[in-house]
């Protein structure tokens, strides 16, 4: 198997298989963005214990890429600080504009191919953005 089939299939898998999907009891916080270029969807729910991510859920709807991206950012950020979560959400976003290496990105680093497509880094950020979002607002 070369590499792009591994890529592939990492993408595939959590398209299929979405890890935190679904929605917490009593989320601390609650972000839906949507990306009117194509429609996806996303609403992120955060549970935050001090500055710590103790859980992460997502709902929506789009394509694989945004889908398989917000399973493995939701399970990236799980059990990291804000500040962690942060600057892995930055550190992808510049991984995919081709503005640095990855660096401990996990499965996030499948999503490299999607960088030589524009319209799809939209679809592969989308989630981290809401994270963000999420992050930086306090009334979210």
């Amino acid at each position: 198997m070369n590499l792009d089939d591994m890529y592939r299939e990492t993408i595939l898998d959590h398209n299929q298989n979405p890890r935190n999907r679904g929605h917490l009891e009593n989320p601390t916080k609650t972000v839906g963005l949507l990306n009117p270029t194509c429609g996806d969807e996303i609403a992120l729910e955060l549970e935050l214990d001090g500055e710590k991510v103790s859980d992460v859920r997502f709902s929506g709807q789009g394509c694989s890429i945004s889908m398989a991206s917000a399973s493995m950012l939701t399970e990236a950020v799980k059990g990291k600080s804000a500040e962690q979560a942060l600057a892995l959400a930055k550190n992808f976003k510049e991984f995919l504009t081709g503005s640095q290496n990855p660096e401990n990105l996990g499965d996030l680093e499948a999503l490299h191919g999607v960088s030589q497509f524009p319209s799809r880094v939209k679809c592969a950020t989308l989630a981290h953005n809401a994270l963000e979002k999420a992050l930086s607002d306090k009334e979210s």
